[in-house]
């Protein structure tokens, strides 16, 4: 099948583009974004599975002691240009450069009209790659960006104006196989559940941290980036020759785990840079949780049918959602940055779920997280 990206010369095997990811059923490829400042955060998700049909979309925001979100799915369009679903839309204004997203959902209190500006040029994690015996459950790329904001969010009648250059964000790229959608039928995993990511983009006035690691159920990294991101002028190349971070070696973190909760109430991360050690101090002072964007959600959860369109928006007091229900302990933290002499605003991702999660877990794992 031939489609309006097969004019451009991006083809990667002999099939036109349509044809994604050898035709697994859990290939996605996705956009990603978040924006915070220390009185609110909010996050966009969308993503398509073409071998699946399916594209979906969220945007989710804490503010005010609430957090308010908007979902919408339905029939992948031929054209992969076409990246809007219901209310829902992330333009491509400059690859690598610019995005623009709007939320037109005020019948469920949220609207938005943001345009993203980055700070740094690409940076490609490294390939996120997790096998279970002979089944791929992961094999990822992932490209981040740190950047800004501007524009308007609407959050239930409330109107919040985003100042240029005044409310950090990341942008995420990924694509390749994980779970979404209804899992195959299959024989049972040999192996219980299990997962471990950080994630920690973080925001400086003259230079960006990107830390990143997924590890196993004895603490081993399987998957481990860190790298410093410098910030760019708005005219200068964003991928290509001179545009490299600076690798990090060794960084290590240390969570410090609220009582009870799967969230932390503190982190520190240590590396060496130019054989210097140096530490960086995170301070929580938001929490999202991430099925406010389809991640773990028991309806929206990522890749499944649900009609030929289909939305529907939910808000929460978020101190209902501090508890350990599978739903709610893969979260998204606004922090506090202090590396040295430079105060910084960045996000930290924690998602843990362990060998021996009781069954809603697994459940939940197998047929939602993504």
């Amino acid at each position: 099948m031939l489609t309006p990206f097969d004019d451009y010369p991006v083809h990667q095997t002999a099939l036109p583009i349509a044809h994604a990811g050898g035709g697994h059923p859990d290939f996605y490829d996705r956009f990603w974004f978040n924006g915070y400042t220390e009185d609110y955060y909010f996050a966009v998700a969308l993503g398509i599975y073409p071998n699946r049909g399916v594209i979906d979309a969220a945007f989710g925001a804490v503010h005010d002691g609430w957090q308010r979100s908007v979902f919408a799915s339905g029939r992948l369009p031929l054209d992969p240009t076409q990246t809007r679903v219901g209310p829902i839309s992330v333009e491509i204004t400059e690859p690598l450069r610019v995005n623009r997203v709007q939320v037109d959902a005020a019948d469920l209190g949220v609207t938005a009209d943001l345009t993203f500006q980055v700070r740094t040029a690409a940076f490609s994690e490294p390939r996120q790659t997790l096998l279970d015996g002979t089944r791929p459950v992961m094999d990822v790329t992932r490209l981040a960006q740190l950047g800004h904001w501007s524009g308007s969010i609407g959050l239930a009648g409330t109107p919040i104006i985003l100042g240029p250059d005044t409310v950090y964000g990341t942008k995420d790229r990924s694509w390749g196989i994980r779970p979404v959608g209804q899992p195959a039928p299959a024989a049972p995993s040999r192996s219980l559940p299990q997962i471990f990511f950080l994630w920690a983009p973080l925001n400086f006035a003259s230079e960006c941290l990107h830390f990143m690691t997924f590890e196993d159920a004895a603490g081993k990294p399987w998957a481990k980036t860190a790298a410093v991101l410098p910030v760019i002028p708005k005219a200068a190349p964003v991928f290509g020759p001179g545009t490299e971070a600076e690798p990090i070696e060794e960084a290590r973190h240390q969570v410090h785990w609220a009582p009870g909760l799967r969230r932390s109430q503190g982190a520190t991360l240590a590396f060496s840079r130019a054989g210097e050690p140096q530490t960086v101090q995170l301070e929580p002072l938001l929490t999202f949780r991430m099925r406010g964007a389809g991640y773990m959600h028991p309806t929206w959860g990522h890749g499944r049918w649900h009609d030929e369109l289909a939305v529907a928006g939910e808000q929460h007091r978020v101190e209902d959602l501090d508890t350990l229900d599978p739903t709610c302990i893969h979260v998204q933290q606004v922090v506090r940055a202090t590396w040295g002499s430079q105060a910084g605003l960045g996000v930290l991702e924690q998602l843990a779920i362990g060998p021996h999660a009781p069954s809603r877990f697994r459940e939940l794992f197998d047929g939602a997280a993504s």
